[in-house]
């Protein structure tokens, strides 16, 4: 049955992740996120009837929670609307879902053949695209589209920024790339983009300002609230790794 074991749990954690998201952006966290954290099924369905409770974000929880379950048949949901009408917004739709499932090149079609007419310099298509190029490593491309993108105020300290300094040091290019990402520091922030920032000083054999650096990460965090300690546990777990790396050697 489709709410027994496995399914159930998935279920639960879909919604508490939709209503954590939504609560954290609405700033209703105060009131709501406990009562969603330790009563997943009950306080998930009160925080949708009553703070969420209009057709177009239901209609979003329910996306949301379908791509969380089962993001392929979302993939094929898209796929049939993009035939049944196709427009900019569903090619971008179908594009965002294959990059988010790993479909890089067909994501990367469908953005370069949505920049067309009044659509030619769309950011979010723009921005998307330097993402999907460094997943497939067309270190060029992100350049040419970086001329387009890089007086955007949401551009300055992105992940597509970071992928551009990325970009520069590929192609030979690492003063520049250096410049970029010592442009994106910033104590108690963008602990993505300072991570690969101390990769990029030990690929130049820059060991112990990575050392430096990856440890002035580590003392931040503390410092922090637990939802951005969650958020950047990622990174703080690679830097300790390449750490334990550097002592090893």
């Amino acid at each position: 049955m489709f709410f027994g074991g496995n399914y159930f749990y998935y279920l639960t954690i879909g919604l508490q992740a939709i209503c954590v998201i939504h609560c954290l952006k609405k700033g209703t966290q105060n009131k709501w996120i406990w009562l969603i954290v330790f009563l997943p099924v009950i306080g998930s369905l009160a925080y949708i009837f009553m703070e969420m409770f209009s057709g177009n974000e239901l209609k979003n929880v329910q996306s949301g929670i379908g791509s969380v379950i089962n993001p392929g048949g979302r993939v094929k949901k898209l796929e049939e609307q993009l035939r049944f009408s196709d427009t900019f917004n569903n090619r971008v739709m179908l594009a965002d879902a294959y990059l988010q499932t790993g479909n890089t090149n067909r994501a990367i079609e469908l953005y370069e053949s949505s920049l067309t007419g009044a659509f030619t310099e769309n950011e979010h298509v723009l921005t998307q695209l330097i993402l999907a190029y460094a997943e497939v490593q067309r270190y060029n491309d992100i350049l040419k589209i970086y001329k387009k993108v890089h007086n955007l105020p949401q551009f300055a300290r992105s992940k597509a920024h970071m992928l551009y300094a990325i970009a520069l040091e590929k192609t030979g290019n690492s003063q520049q790339a250096e410049k970029e990402f010592i442009f994106m520091k910033g104590r108690y922030a963008y602990f993505e983009q300072r991570y690969e920032y101390g990769m990029f000083l030990q690929r130049a054999g820059r060991t112990d300002e990575a050392r430096n650096l990856f440890k002035e990460m580590l003392d931040e965090a503390p410092h922090l609230s637990a939802r951005e300690r969650k958020y950047n546990y990622q990174w703080f777990s690679k830097v300790r790794e390449e750490l334990r790396k550097m002592q090893a050697a």
